[in-house]
């Protein structure tokens, strides 16, 4: 089994408090084309061991069932557990840092750990450039959703 992390962050001119409720399962219904997720918990309040499935979502080849591990909203952290069974079972980071009032540093890791060939298949396949390229489509889709608000 293999395993492979990225991490990349960028800058948001949107203050914290507003930008870090849209890393959530709700949130990013919001600002992301064609995400949902199915809300098993009978609640949209993100909190530790809120869990929640999607379809085919964000790198995914199966369906995946998301559990949050941790949440300190406190703090502006997050960070989700995404497993594909019989695939492979990525850690997603994210950390909000306030640089100014309305500027916010996001910092994305996402961390994939094969269970198969099928998913140590992905991992070679999913560089650094392949990274980057999906973290800089965040910032554009979240710049855009902020600018279609005003």
């Amino acid at each position: 089994m293999s395993s492979i992390k990225h991490t990349a962050d960028f800058q948001i001119s949107q203050p914290i408090e507003v930008l870090f409720p849209l890393f959530s399962a709700e949130g990013e219904k919001l600002w992301v084309p064609g995400w949902d997720y199915e809300n098993v918990m009978g609640s949209n309040a993100l909190h530790e061991d809120y869990i929640f499935l999607t379809k085919n979502h964000d790198h995914a080849s199966t369906d995946a069932i998301w559990l949050t591990k941790q949440y300190r909203s406190d703090s502006y952290f997050v960070q989700f557990y995404k497993v594909e069974p019989e695939d492979k079972v990525g850690i997603i980071t994210v950390q909000c840092r306030k640089i100014a009032d309305f500027q916010t540093q996001v910092e994305v890791s996402y961390e994939y750990i094969g269970l198969s060939n099928k998913g140590d298949e992905f991992i070679e396949k999913f560089t650094s450039s392949e990274y980057k390229k999906f973290i800089s489509e965040w910032e554009s889709l979240l710049v855009s959703y902020f600018e279609a608000k005003c």
